[in-house]
Order: structure tokens, then C-alpha cells, then sequence
């Protein structure tokens, strides 16, 4: 008898076929990647159809793949959409992704009309990841103050940020300015002693300790 895995890895190949531009199972979970276009119209399938019935969103998040693993991906967008879906009828789960096609205006089609769920994680993702969701009814940010400037999310995004907000005693109010911290690199000391991490306990070797 076949494993749910492989019942839902079936049913994904004989309901979206030609748009499947990857369906890879690791570590008991199936990954289905589809091409923009297709995006939108896979979210309404795997809801829909009877044979799959993916009534909820769990999770949906952006992800930035530049300098993955050290190296720079040039050949693809670096930013990608990820959904986490759940099937309460079949008992079943499944993440879509989906790849923004430019990455100066990283878009894709809103799914808030789909699953309700979106609203606020489409937010959070073009609040930290600059991710433009189209068709989103009240597209603004969620967790940044409204003056921020960039999105922290991104790699490229400086670890001190851009500006810093104070409050003024002058104009009585809170007002941004540059960024005040100097850059600097930190590297921790470690200090491995003799018997660390034995099970004799640890040594202390400096006098008085």
C-alpha cells in the first residue's frame, strides 16, 4: 500500500502536471516548486480539487537566496515565496514555492482571495523582503515603523540599519536621522580549558578562580 507521501506525490503529478517544475520529498515532506505564472492558479487547484483539498494556509514567508552557500545565484531571483499547506481532510501537508521573476521588483500575485490566512503574511514578507504581493488589498508594512527605510530582512541589508529614530527635546517629538554607530567587527575569545566539557568537570587553571 502506498505511504501518504507517496498518495499526495500522485495526486499533485496527475492535477497540476505540466506546471510542476519540481516535486522533490525529503525528510517525510514534499517540496512543489511552480513558475510565476502558474502561481496563482496552482493555489486555487490545490485548494479546490477534491483529489488534494488544501483548505489551509499555515505559513507564508519570503526567503533571499543571494550569496546562498557563499556564492552569488545569478542564474535565478534571488527572492522566493514559500507556503506551508495543510490538508485537514486527507491529513496531509505540502510546501509551494515559487520563484519572483526580477530582483529589482521582486512580485507575485496576491493569494488573500484564497486563503484569507495571507493577509498579514504577505505584509510581513514586503515589509522585511521588499516582496510585492499584486492584487493585495492594503499592501503596507506590518512590523517596521511606517518612516523605515529598506527591508531587514534582505542580505545586503546593513547589520546597523540606515537611520535611527530619537526623541528631540527642541521640536518635542521623535525624528530619524542617520545611523550613529560606527561599524565594527566583533570577534568573540574562547577560552577551551584543560578537562572542558569532560566528564571530571572543568579546571580552572587561573590562580584565584
Amino acid at each position: 500500500m502506498a505511504s501518504k507521501l507517496e498518495q499526495l506525490d500522485a495526486a499533485l503529478r496527475s492535477t497540476l502536471g505540466q506546471h510542476i517544475l519540481a516535486l522533490d520529498a525529503a525528510l517525510g515532506e514534499l517540496t512543489l516548486d511552480v513558475a510565476p505564472e502558474h502561481y496563482r492558479q496552482t493555489c486555487l487547484t490545490l485548494r479546490d480539487d477534491p483529489a488534494l483539498h488544501f483548505e489551509q494556509l499555515i505559513d507564508l514567508c519570503a526567503v533571499d537566496y543571494a550569496r546562498y552557500g557563499n556564492a552569488l545565484r545569478e542564474e535565478e531571483g534571488r527572492f522566493v515565496v514559500v507556503l506551508h499547506l495543510l490538508s485537514l481532510q486527507h491529513n496531509w501537508r505540502l510546501r509551494l514555492r515559487v520563484r519572483c521573476p526580477q530582483d529589482d521588483l521582486p512580485l507575485v500575485p496576491s493569494i488573500t482571495d484564497v486563503w484569507n490566512a495571507a493577509n498579514w503574511f504577505e505584509r510581513e514578507a514586503f515589509d522585511l523582503y521588499g516582496v510585492v504581493f499584486d492584487g493585495h488589498p492594503d499592501l503596507r508594512r506590518i512590523l517596521t515603523d511606517y518612516g523605515f527605510i529598506g527591508h531587514p530582512f534582505r542580505k545586503d541589508f546593513p547589520l546597523s540599519g540606515t537611520v535611527e529614530m530619537r526623541y528631540d527635546p527642541d521640536s518635542k517629538r521623535v525624528i530619524y536621522q542617520p545611523v550613529t554607530i560606527e561599524p565594527r567587527e566583533i570577534t568573540p575569545r574562547v577560552i577551551r580549558e584543560p578537562g572542558y566539557g569532560g566528564l571530571g568537570g572543568v579546571q580552572r587553571t587561573k590562580q584565584g578562580h
